[in-house]
């Protein structure tokens, strides 16, 4: 891929309840910080969103939150000194995260961020977009999701090479690593389909 400037952080509205994900996230965000690439986030204040946030920022980095009218409503918005940009709906705020980033990284959350990271892969499955995904599995947290892809691919319903479309790593000390070595989405996990 080319130079990474702007970098899609997916994570939980609450810090979870190991602390470990909330260390992570924090030295995520001030390894971005450090590295000058931009976290684009869904724009919370509040959990894992507003850790990483806060430590990009601390870092001295740039930040832009993408955050839906509705969740604006109950003063969840990104944090002070983030760029926020106010969108209509949920469909759009996904779509304008990707559009903004140049990789996308997976932290612990919850339903939204399980919705976030299947779309973002099944895009990439679809052959519409090349860009890195990385998951961070602190503590196995996505050992069951991980299962669940084995499952689809055991069960006739996708190519082995699914798996393929995302990088995992145990820390976050190993997300820009993960990026720039990255595969290339195999065009047959979408030919096998057809």
């Amino acid at each position: 891929m080319t130079k990474l400037t702007k970098l899609c952080v997916f994570c939980g509205s609450r810090a979870g309840a190991d602390p470990a994900h909330a260390r992570e996230g924090e030295k995520l965000g001030r390894l971005l910080g450090e590295h000058g690439v931009e976290l684009v986030y869904g724009g919370g204040g509040i959990g894992l969103m507003a850790i990483v946030a806060n430590a990009t920022l601390a870092a001295g980095g740039r930040v832009t939150g993408i955050i839906p009218e509705f969740l604006r409503a109950y003063e969840v918005g990104v944090v002070n000194g983030a760029n926020e940009i106010v969108v209509k709906g949920m469909h759009e705020r996904k779509a304008k995260m990707f559009e903004l980033s140049d990789a996308f990284v997976v932290l612990p959350g919850g339903l939204g961020t399980l919705d976030e990271s299947i779309e973002i892969t099944t895009w990439k499955q679809l052959q519409q977009h090349n860009k890195p995904i990385v998951f961070v599995n602190t503590n196995g947290y996505w050992d069951p999701y991980f299962a669940l892809i084995d499952r689809v691919v055991e069960g006739g319903f996708g190519h082995h090479k699914v798996k393929d479309l995302f990088q995992v790593v145990e820390r976050v000390e190993e997300v820009f690593a993960a990026i720039a070595q990255a595969p290339d989405a195999d065009r047959i996990v979408l030919t096998s389909h057809l």
